[in-house]
């Protein structure tokens, strides 16, 4: 039960806190009251889509709380257990906020959740109906979602989704093996020459850098060779640096026999005599060793050039090509097992076929059971809204088979549709046909109470219930929420007198 919401910079609220009793709430008021605005506060407190147009002008954040009592709530409580949340003396305060910046925050008694969690939990804790809802029931597909929630099997309806779904993935890989005999073929020759072109060169990864650098010391070496023993002569020759350094070191060991404060100098000076004797070495090893060898600089250039005519099929690099090499061995293992991999897939889906037609089968049989308990529970709801005469059926609808086996989709083998008549004598058509505004209003108002009972929602939520509607109509519309409301809590907004 909703104890108390507290508002705060939402649209044109600044600052509003009111408090809730069990039964029957009611809110009411001309247009532009505000009526509208409290309901957009509290769903989004339940986690609704938002934006920071919702913000009041000249205010930075916005920020709804709600106290909630869950202690007769199980679901809610089962829901809180499972992500570590503490109710205190058998209420939990929700509080979301949202800034300018976008920014938004949502807590459950203090703990940080997010949207969707909140979205969730809220649905256990309040059930709210607005004008879209009845909107909603103009399209087929809603019809199932509402039967499969009042019979208890969406859970099942998700779980069949998977499995149908996997189907679909098998028969889709069927199809395409079938059809790319000719292709698969090509592809094993194709991956076969590339194999062995690739085995053939042997490729190494990392040689590309080695082989680079080597061939261009073969194919520069004179120059090499020159720059290198320039710079040796330069530090060696008989006026070179390492002659002036030595004769630098000689007058600084005199010079620090008399001024000791030079020591760091000349010790300066000596190790960089030994640094340049050391690179003048380094160099004439170097210089030692050079050599030029044309024959190795063919072989180098070939096989740089069958390298990069790999490179150019299979990778940029030879790491790449190898793994090009070994998922095409991988590759080719599957193409050639062909055969065998389409007589377990073939196996698998013939498997999976049997098991989603009899979940098909599983989930239509609820359907019809709880379909005739729903046209029952909603037919004796409206004759209580202002509709003594109205029939209210659910419809199932299947494709005929195929080769004597049904035809199934991602919800099952059943379109159910809800059909209605609202006065005697009419027949039933479907209620997209025949329902006016206010017939469409007092149908989705049945469902949600159903529903409602079914679920086991404590709070119930009715925005512009009264649309379409007035007079004895009304009046029966609000005795049908009183009488709601003595084992719920219901909000109800309206315009009407006939309703409050």
């Amino acid at each position: 039960m909703l104890e108390e919401l507290t508002i705060r910079d939402f649209a044109i609220i600044d600052r509003l806190s009111v408090r809730f009793d069990r039964g029957l709430n009611l809110l009411t008021g001309e247009t532009g009251a505000g009526k509208s605005i409290l309901i957009g506060a509290l769903g989004f407190l339940l986690g609704d889509k938002a934006d920071t147009g919702l913000i009041r002008t000249g205010s930075e954040e916005t920020l709804v709380t709600g106290t909630v009592d869950v202690s007769d709530n199980t679901d809610a409580l089962d829901w809180l257990g499972e992500h570590g949340i503490e109710p205190e003396d058998g209420t939990i305060i929700i509080r979301r906020g949202l800034k300018r910046t976008g920014r938004g925050s949502v807590y459950i008694q203090n703990v940080p959740v997010v949207r969707q969690d909140l979205a969730d939990f809220a649905s256990l804790l309040i059930e709210v109906h607005g004008q879209r809802d009845s909107q909603s029931l103009l399209k087929r597909d809603r019809h199932r979602q509402i039967l499969d929630r009042y019979a208890g099997i969406e859970d099942d309806v998700r779980a069949y989704g998977v499995l149908y779904a996997d189907l679909g993935s098998r028969r889709r890989l069927l199809e395409t093996m079938v059809a790319s005999e000719v292709e698969r073929v090509r592809e094993i020759e194709l991956l076969q020459y590339a194999v062995e072109e690739i085995e053939a060169a042997h490729p190494v990864a990392g040689e590309e850098d080695e082989l680079a650098d080597e061939e261009r010391r073969l194919s520069q070496h004179e120059k090499l060779y020159a720059a290198v023993s320039t710079a040796h002569e330069l530090l060696s020759d008989t006026d070179g640096i390492l002659v002036r350094l030595r004769k630098s070191r000689n007058q600084l060991e005199t010079a620090q026999g008399i001024d000791q404060r030079l020591s760091d100098v000349a010790r300066r000076v000596e190790d960089s005599y030994y640094e340049v004797e050391d690179i003048g070495q380094a160099l004439s090893t170097y210089s030692d060793q050079l050599r030029y060898d044309p024959g190795r600089l063919e072989e180098i250039e070939a096989r740089l050039a069958t390298l990069q005519k790999l490179r150019r099929k299979y990778g940029a690099n030879s790491a790449e090509v190898l793994k090009y090499r070994d998922d095409a061995v991988i590759r080719l293992e599957r193409l050639k097992n062909w055969a065998e991999d389409r007589v377990g897939l073939e196996r698998e889906a013939t498997r999976l076929e049997s098991e989603v037609n009899a979940t098909a089968e599983t989930l239509s049989a609820a359907r019809v059971a709880f379909g005739a308990e729903l046209e029952e529970a909603v037919a004796r709801i409206l004759t209580t809204l202002g509709m003594p005469n109205a029939r209210f059926a659910v419809r199932m609808e299947r494709k005929p088979l195929v080769d004597g086996k049904i035809v199934v989709g991602p919800f099952g083998a059943d379109e159910p549709e809800f059909y209605v008549s609202a006065n005697r004598g009419e027949p039933l058509r479907p209620l997209s046909q025949v329902a006016s505004g206010g017939e469409l209003s007092r149908v989705m108002l049945a469902l949600k109470t159903v529903l409602a009972r079914a679920d086991g929602v404590p709070t119930m939520v009715f925005d512009e219930i009264d649309t379409g509607i007035g007079g004895e109509v009304a009046l029966g519309v609000g005795k049908h929420l009183a009488g709601l409301a003595e084992t719920k809590q219901v909000f109800c907004i309206t315009h009407l007198a006939s309703i409050a």
